[in-house]
């Protein structure tokens, strides 16, 4: 009987892992199909890079924060900005339509280094660098260790200190081996849609998503188990890097636009674009009133006022 029991839970086992196999392979295939790309590629060190670019004048490369992708920015900013910008916005490594770089975790400084060579290759000379989120790390990570190739920064809610607080229980399942085999494919398979808007309507808190935003930003895209994977292991590489990178930010000499909603509960003001404001005499902090973790959709007339200043600061108008 004990034998038959357990031969019964191993098959049943069988069936729910093929199923969520399945699951999750449907799911990701609509995903795609729903959102595929926007933009061209181009291979950058063996590393597939999407990326997409609209307008003329001055370079502006774009770099979108955790979970998202490069339609974070083509929803609206984009559009706010080709009428006096070339515009680029990448796909951070393993999100959107780039390729995942490793396994482990790509961090902030291989993520700038193949952004900025990147830019490189497609004949961008010394753009604007905005990041938003975890992407400002990654656009700190640029102005530390590939000088010389960038002529301002924006960052916009952008982490850029150490902090005390721990990794969330959900990034340490997820950015596990144990969980990246088994909770990430469930997620995949079967997270229900009202838990994707939960989640983005907590990014956005205390304001709303702007109409027409979860139809256009491809949620499911992060989703996919690869991207669930990638996201997850650089969030819980993250705090390490940055203890790395932060006694290092005297060496950037280019002008520094911070734009920071003192309602953000995500990536704290004080904590982070607060001391570096303090740290860095060619930093400029515009704090924006009871605005959350989404400056750019939020506040887009003053995140497109501190890029304009950046411009200005750095000769470029």
């Amino acid at each position: 009987m004990a034998l038959r029991a357990l031969g019964i839970a191993i098959g049943c086992a069988a069936v729910l892992v093929a199923a969520t196999a399945c699951t999750s392979d449907y799911r990701e295939d609509r995903a795609e199909a729903r959102f595929p790309p926007e933009g061209q590629f181009i291979e950058v060190n063996g590393t597939r890079v999407h990326y997409v670019t609209r307008g003329s004048g001055p370079d502006l490369v774009l770099i979108h924060g955790a979970s998202g992708n490069l339609r974070d920015f083509t929803f609206s900013l984009v559009g706010k900005l080709e009428d006096r910008y070339r515009v680029t916005a990448f796909d951070r490594p393993g999100l959107g339509y780039t390729e995942r770089m490793d396994p482990d975790g790509t961090s902030i400084t291989d993520q700038a280094n193949l952004l900025a060579s990147a830019s490189e290759q497609l004949g961008l000379r010394e753009p604007i660098v905005l990041g938003h989120s975890f992407g400002g790390a990654v656009a700190l990570a640029w102005a530390v260790e590939r000088p010389g190739s960038l002529s301002a920064l924006v960052l916009l809610s952008a982490p850029s200190q150490p902090w005390e607080s721990d990794l969330s229980l959900f990034y340490q399942i997820t950015s596990s081996d144990l969980g990246g085999a088994t909770v990430v494919p469930a997620i995949t398979a079967f997270a229900p849609k009202s838990a994707v808007q939960n989640v983005v309507e907590g990014i956005f808190a205390p304001q709303e998503p702007p109409e027409g935003y979860m139809e256009h930003i491809g949620a499911p895209l992060s989703l996919r188990s690869t991207s669930l994977r990638a996201n997850a292991k650089q969030r819980a590489n993250l705090l390490p890097q940055i203890e790395s990178l932060h006694t290092r930010y005297d060496a950037i000499d280019v002008p520094i636009e911070l734009v920071h909603g003192d309602a953000d509960t995500t990536v704290g003001l004080s904590i982070h674009s607060v001391p570096l404001a303090r740290q860095l005499e060619n930093a400029n902090l515009t704090v924006l009133e009871g605005v959350g973790h989404m400056p750019h959709h939020a506040d887009e007339p003053a995140v497109i006022d501190a890029i304009d200043r950046a411009a200005r600061r750095a000769g470029l108008r």
